[in-house]
């Protein structure tokens, strides 16, 4: 099947997943390029239709994938119908429209030890993104966003994720009701802070740990730190008054693997 015109209703559809209102309404959300079309495709995510800019063909990554994808469309496209669809300056060749699939917190919750990150406010999509990578990269058991945090299928989050967002859990959910059911099982709610009782270097990460990280400007909200078991502090040497949001959390996902003992591949 070929779609040449940008003014066909399916790419006007396509284009609109790049708002959040139409992502909500169809349940559905657009990844752009080859690397993060060959993760949905590898993690089996439900991919509804792989669209090609037909005057490149299809990518070859992506060719011995599509055999293997039984139901999804292919089809080709104009140059135009790319850059109507795309969110980026320079478009990738190849874009997919998935469908979300509803990632219960049960199944992060039914782990044991599980170390699992918590986001609360976190605004930035390309910190997002990129937590939700640090945590993938670290062998985190998933990540949890609560209310106020960027969307995780908007474009620049699911970009900075790399592919991670298929690789690990990640649950959008109500903090009030996710962290007391996750401390009744057994995890040590931690946040940073500046007044932390212990270093992070210090602390000990073993066992079930949640670490919560909250918004740059604010911190974690008031009814979120309620739940705190305990607060650490990041050591700093230099003149740096605070982190950014994904360093803090990238920092303390490595010292959490790093004592963990799982040294990765």
């Amino acid at each position: 099947m070929e779609i040449m015109s940008p003014q066909n209703t399916r790419v006007k559809e396509w284009a609109g997943l790049q708002e959040k209102k139409h992502r909500d309404k169809s349940g559905k959300y657009i990844v752009e390029g080859i690397h993060l079309v060959q993760e949905a495709l590898q993690a089996e995510a439900d991919v509804e239709c792989l669209a090609f800019d037909l005057d490149k063909g299809m990518p070859s990554e992506l060719k011995p994938l599509l055999q293997a994808v039984q139901g999804m469309e292919v089809i080709g496209v104009s140059a135009a119908v790319i850059a109507k669809c795309s969110s980026t300056n320079t478009p990738q060749p190849v874009f997919a429209v998935v469908r979300k699939e509803q990632q219960g917190v049960e199944a992060i919750l039914a782990k044991p030890d599980s170390l699992v990150v918590v986001l609360d406010g976190v605004q930035d999509p390309g910190n997002v993104g990129t937590i939700i990578r640090s945590a993938d990269a670290a062998g985190a058991d998933g990540v949890i966003l609560g209310q106020g945090c960027a969307d995780l299928f908007n474009p620049k989050t699911i970009r900075s994720t790399m592919g991670s967002m298929f690789h690990l859990p990640v649950v959008e959910g109500d903090l009030g009701m996710i962290l007391p059911q996750a401390r009744e099982r057994g995890a040590l709610l931690v946040s940073t802070s500046l007044t932390g009782e212990d270093s992070c270097y210090t602390h000990d990460f073993q066992g079930s740990q949640w670490l919560l990280i909250g918004s740059e400007g604010k911190g974690i909200s008031p009814e979120t730190a309620a739940l705190v078991d305990k607060s650490i502090i990041i050591p700093m040497a230099g003149r740096a008054e605070s982190l950014n949001a994904a360093m803090a959390a990238t920092i303390l996902l490595f010292e959490g693997m790093r004592q963990r003992g799982s040294h990765g591949k």
